[in-house]
């Protein structure tokens, strides 16, 4: 699991969740230490890797995972097919049965 702090950027935890969620990644608004944003708005998020190691991605993966939640915090508007697209294709090549 991880904790990352969105202080330095111009994002929210709560937007960076709803922008996910509308791409298919899953991940929680979670306060950081010392944040100036409320709890309800949050200046972080929490990741967890238990879903994508339990369905067998690889490094490679985490890597395209990692770009796309940059991209959704960053350059959602332009980017918001493409990170469903690849998304959708890492479920696909990884699915939850076989």
């Amino acid at each position: 699991m991880m904790l990352v702090d969105l202080r330095g950027m111009e994002i929210s935890g709560k937007e960076l969740q709803n922008r996910c969620d509308e791409v298919y990644i899953t991940l929680n608004k979670n306060t950081v230490p010392n944040a100036p944003r409320s709890p309800f708005v949050t200046s972080g998020v929490r990741i967890g890797t238990p879903a994508v190691t339990t369905r067998g991605l690889v490094e490679e993966d985490m890597d395209k995972i990692a770009e796309c939640i940059w991209l959704a915090a960053t350059d959602f508007e332009a980017k918001a097919d493409y990170i469903r697209a690849e998304v959708t294709k890492i479920c696909q090549k990884y699915p939850l049965y076989q």
